[in-house]
């Protein structure tokens, strides 16, 4: 019997699966991370880099050195002349300084020698008065506001109405005198006021701080008052000097009384007076002295 010889079993040798093969897509993005387009930018932004570094050749390394030293030296130039010009400018200010100093005291010197002037000034009209007025000195230099003064008087304050801005309808007492009929005091009102009081008995008046004369002037600058050009600004306070509750009586009952009260009726013009034991006014701020001789007998007189 002859004996049967026994071979190794044929193993197969078709190439084995890999496991992740169903999976090419995620296999794909890891082999390849990096694209292709994104490889290409970073090789080139890398050959740039090598191309744009430290200069390579002796000639490109001696040019910037040279360009180095040029800006240190710059720095250094600088810095040394602001060493040098630092105790100049200093020098400068402490003489500016003097001069401001020299000048602020020569102002004030100026501003006490005004003062002086403006005293000296004062006396001589105040003697130039009592000389005209003679045993009236009191009542000349009362009459023309050239002292202050103070007594019993009337307090009286004359104020736009709360609505201004709107004109009242037909006619009105400012209608003939080219008014608008509206809620705001015109120095026309002003003037008629001070007038009344004035023929009412008042000794002395003041708007709203300023003394008036018989030369002061009330007058208008679009919707401004002005008194001897200086602009007042409401309400406006009228202050006079005189027998307080006779004075008040008188004016209220005057033409002028009457004719503001028209207009508190008719335009809403708020004025309010009062009586009061002592009002305070003061001096003109310039009495100017037209003339001050003295009297001399002349022919035919005794």
């Amino acid at each position: 019997m002859c004996g049967m010889s026994q071979q190794p079993p044929v193993r197969s040798t078709a190439p084995t699966r890999r496991p992740d093969a169903s999976m090419s897509l995620l296999t794909n993005v890891m082999d390849h991370s990096l694209d292709e387009g994104y490889a290409e930018a970073a090789a080139r932004k890398s050959e740039q880099g090598a191309k744009a570094g430290l200069p390579r050749n002796l000639r490109a390394k001696l040019g910037l050195g040279l360009g180095l030293v040029l800006a240190a030296l710059l720095v250094t130039v600088g810095a040394s002349q602001a060493r040098v010009a630092a105790p100049v400018v200093a020098k400068e200010r402490e003489e500016l300084i003097d001069r401001i100093n020299d000048e602020s005291g020569t102002a004030d010197r100026l501003e006490d020698r005004v003062d002086a002037l403006r005293e000296d000034v004062s006396k001589r009209q105040d003697a130039a008065l009592k000389d005209s007025g003679g045993s009236g000195t009191a009542l000349v230099s009362l009459l023309s506001g050239a002292v202050p003064v103070h007594g019993p008087g009337v307090r009286l304050v004359v104020d736009d109405a709360k609505e201004a801005d709107q004109g009242g309808g037909g006619g009105g007492p400012r209608e003939s005198a080219g008014f608008s009929d509206t809620g705001r005091v015109r120095d026309r009102d002003m003037q008629r006021v001070v007038n009344g009081l004035w023929e009412s008995g008042a000794e002395a008046v003041a708007i709203n701080g300023r003394r008036l004369t018989a030369l002061s002037a009330i007058r208008a600058a679009g919707d401004a008052i002005l008194v001897d050009n200086k602009p007042l600004v409401p309400p406006y306070t009228v202050l006079a000097v005189g027998d307080g509750e006779r004075l008040s009586t008188r004016f209220q009952n005057s033409v002028d009384g009457q004719y503001l009260h028209t207009l508190k009726e008719n335009f809403d013009i708020r004025t309010k007076i009062s009586a009061q034991a002592d009002v305070r006014l003061p001096a003109a701020p310039s009495v100017t002295v037209r003339s001050a001789q003295p009297k001399t007998a002349g022919k035919g007189t005794s």
